[in-house]
């Protein structure tokens, strides 16, 4: 598949501007092998609804960097993207930081089969595709509490994700939620779960990004250990969640 760079690159890169970020080029090869991967895989299996590039550029890619605006990783890092689906944002902060390990969860194995594809394509050294649930991995000795930041991008109500990811942070890490219009009420209705699972809200960023409307960034803090029996069976986490939407 080829793919016209003028129908997508400069989206990318004035979206990148727009928040203060300058690709180089090669970060910009590694966006396009990834553009075309995505876009001829997606014709057989189904990563993602949005097919033109132009799109994709500004409502994935562009979307994806956006945590940039609220994270600074250090090299070692150890990170790690649940529910990543097509790698969003995964591969985007590998493709921008080489010098950290990030693993591309996501329980369906097409996804992690994908995702091992685009690791070696393009190459991403220190990236790895992680087939498994996330409230299985909270409660295994090579997960719990191995993390520095855990990524997740519109995966659950916050009240449901800092489940997910507070057992997986190390004391310190930092889960970065990234949600679309109206993500920033989720946090008092989730005031219940963070005090539980050891999490506090240290900042709220909402962003409105040219051709993909407003995005809300939620950065939780893990400030105390959680509690050995989080997360729970994703049966119970259905059926009596942590959050309600009246909860102050």
């Amino acid at each position: 598949m080829e793919i016209d760079p003028t129908t997508w690159l400069p989206l990318l890169r004035d979206g990148a501007a727009g928040l203060g970020l300058t690709l180089t080029p090669e970060q910009e090869a590694l966006f396009a092998r990834f553009l075309v991967l995505l876009l001829e895989r997606n014709e057989v299996v189904n990563l993602t609804a949005i097919t033109d590039p132009a799109e994709v550029a500004v409502k994935h890619f562009v979307d994806s960097l956006t945590v940039e605006t609220v994270w600074k990783p250090h090299a070692g890092d150890q990170t790690v993207d649940i529910g990543t689906g097509a790698g969003l944002p995964g591969v985007v902060v590998a493709i921008m930081h080489p010098e950290i390990s990030i693993a591309l969860n996501d329980s369906m194995r097409k996804k992690t089969d994908f995702l091992q594809e685009v690791i070696t394509a393009l190459p991403l050294p220190r990236a790895k595709a992680m087939w498994a649930r996330a409230e299985e991995m909270g409660h295994s000795q090579q997960h719990r509490g191995r993390y520095n930041t855990v990524f997740a991008r519109a995966v659950a109500h916050l009240g449901t994700l800092v489940e997910y990811a507070m057992p997986l942070l190390k004391t310190g890490g930092t889960l970065i939620a990234m949600k679309g219009p109206g993500g920033a009420a989720e946090v008092a209705e989730s005031a219940r779960a963070l005090y539980l699972l050891g999490g506090a809200v240290k900042q709220t960023r909402t962003l409105t990004l040219a051709g993909a409307g407003e995005r809300t960034l939620i950065v939780v803090r893990k400030v105390k250990n959680t509690p050995k029996d989080y997360p729970r069976p994703a049966v119970q986490m259905k059926m009596n969640p942590l959050h309600g939407a009246n909860e102050q």
